[in-house]
């Protein structure tokens, strides 16, 4: 399963998966992208026939409807956590959380807790969580779901993929042995809907940076020019390269080759405060 997986780097991402061999569903909110997304990789005459269910990934409601359902089809091989997303301006989600937060560590985070019994029921299977260079901006502090200061979409988008690389490594601890491997995959950059649209406003960054616009657009720009095919690879090769079997805990960086992690989702005591964040935002069952 590959969330967010209509367009851009997730469509890739599927199709990639699809040519492989495995029966891929691909999830996301549009209902007409999807159905292009499952036309045009069934067109390609794959083994097995991809499917689309909606969902809108940045309510935890849905969430938890969208792992109710495919926990029933069985055994689950691989799931792609793909879904991003960043916002110029400050968000709420119907769950009343800052949508960087919800979007890109929350979501995420309670899909792959949910369905762990079918990755169980699936192994030897894989786990990929997208992240990002961004967490190399982020504020590190995790008590609440909002850093001290202004609202800057960059830093934020960052911060929550900070969380979630800091959840996946210590979910690939939790999961070492159990034939479930965890990887985090940077896709580097691509030219997709997020970045053609949130990372051309100066708003995105800290004042600081903002005096450097230029600068920092251009530098954007460059990273975020390349094809979508080519920024899914790190996530297609987690998912399916046969080197990668029996072990875990990997990133996979955009050369398709594994890469340091970022220092401070290395920190224990990061991983905690995310841990706890994450349980009591997201909790795993509902009263």
């Amino acid at each position: 399963m590959v969330t967010a997986g209509t367009a851009g780097i997730g469509l890739e991402t599927a199709s990639g998966l699809a040519e492989a061999g495995f029966a891929v569903t691909v999830v996301g909110r549009d209902a007409e992208r999807g159905a292009r997304a499952v036309e045009r990789i069934n067109a390609t005459a794959p083994v097995h026939s991809a499917r689309y269910l909606a969902a809108d990934l940045a309510s935890l409601d849905a969430v938890r409807e969208l792992a109710a359902r495919i926990g029933a089809d069985g055994p689950l091989t691989v799931l792609v956590n793909n879904v991003g997303a960043m916002f110029p301006d400050r968000q709420d989600t119907v769950d009343g959380i800052e949508a960087a937060f919800a979007v890109n560590h929350l979501s995420p985070y309670l899909l792959t807790e949910l369905l762990l019994p079918a990755l169980r029921a699936g192994t030897p299977s894989r786990i990929v969580n997208v992240t990002s260079g961004a967490v190399g901006v982020a504020k590190r502090v995790f008590d609440t779901v909002e850093p001290p200061g202004g609202y800057y979409g960059f830093h934020w988008y960052g911060r929550a993929k900070l969380a979630n690389l800091a959840y996946t490594l210590q979910l690939a601890g939790r999961l070492d042995g159990t034939g479930v491997s965890v990887f985090a995959a940077d896709p580097g950059g691509a030219a997709t809907d997020m970045t053609n649209g949130t990372m051309r406003d100066p708003k995105i960054v800290s004042p600081g940076l903002r005096l450097l616009w230029p600068l920092v657009r251009r530098k954007f720009e460059r990273s975020t020019s390349g094809p979508a095919s080519l920024a899914a690879k790190s996530s297609v090769f987690a998912a399916t390269d046969g080197s990668l079997a029996g072990r875990t805990g990997l990133v996979i960086g955009p050369r398709a080759l594994p890469v340091d992690p970022f220092r401070a989702a290395t920190d224990p005591r990061t991983a905690e405060a995310v841990r706890r964040l994450s349980e009591r935002l997201a909790p795993l069952t509902t009263v």
